[in-house]
């Protein structure tokens, strides 16, 4: 977890600095959101990246370590009811990592390779042998008595909330807020948060912010990749 607070603040103290005005809590949660969503969806990314140059680089298998352990938080496990063998995946449902049975591993195939398997005798779908296709937000799972499922994938992080309460028309920090929410990412995200959101911030008001903040961020996926 990363301090939502401690983040706010040293993206205000540089805005501050460069006398590019006030960041207000609603514009902050905005950005703040998208920067976590892009670091999150960035993991991905890199990880294909460096499982496709693997091979005996020890360099590449220690960040495929690193950005498995930063992916981890994210998995979840939930048990999912359904009817007529269709279940509706989990609101914050990023990525499948592997469906289950009656402790049987469920097999994906895409919906022409099971239409294919379901009209072979030797192929169809069993409870002993079961598979499924996705279609938009939904798992379709076959034998059709299937009607219940064990669900492992990967959740999209919680939307973070810097929340506050205004005294003298100056918005301060409540940290006993029930809706507060801090940064789900690894810790070592925190200089690419602070970057991120100045870009963001640049961005929307079209300031110098975007251009040193974006070479700045640059800089420092390129120090991450190298280390």
């Amino acid at each position: 977890m990363i301090s939502i607070d401690s983040i706010y603040q040293k993206v205000l103290a540089v805005a501050n600095k460069e006398q590019r005005g006030y960041i207000t809590p609603q514009e902050f949660n905005l950005f703040a959101n998208q920067a976590q969503m892009d670091i999150f969806e960035q993991y991905f990314y890199d990880l294909n990246q460096f499982l496709s140059m693997l091979g005996n680089d020890t360099l590449y298998a220690d960040m495929v370590d690193i950005l498995e352990e930063k992916i981890e938080v994210f998995h979840t496990l939930d048990t999912i009811s359904g009817s007529n063998n269709e279940f509706d995946l989990p609101n914050d449902y990023y990525r499948l990592a592997q469906i289950r049975s009656n402790g049987v591993e469920v097999e994906k195939l895409t919906h022409k390779k099971l239409l294919n398997a379901i009209n072979s005798p030797l192929t169809t779908p069993t409870l002993s042998r079961p598979a499924y296709y996705v279609k938009d937000t939904r798992i379709i799972a076959f034998p059709d008595t299937i009607n219940s499922i064990d669900v492992n994938y990967i959740r999209k992080p919680i939307k973070v909330n810097w929340t506050y309460v205004v005294l003298n028309k100056k918005a301060l920090y409540n940290s006993s807020a029930l809706d507060l929410q801090d940064f789900e990412l690894h810790v070592s995200e925190e200089v690419d948060l602070v970057l991120k959101i100045l870009t963001l911030a640049g961005i929307s008001t079209g300031t110098e912010l975007y251009t040193t903040a974006s070479t700045e961020d640059k800089k420092n996926v390129q120090q991450e990749k190298l280390k």
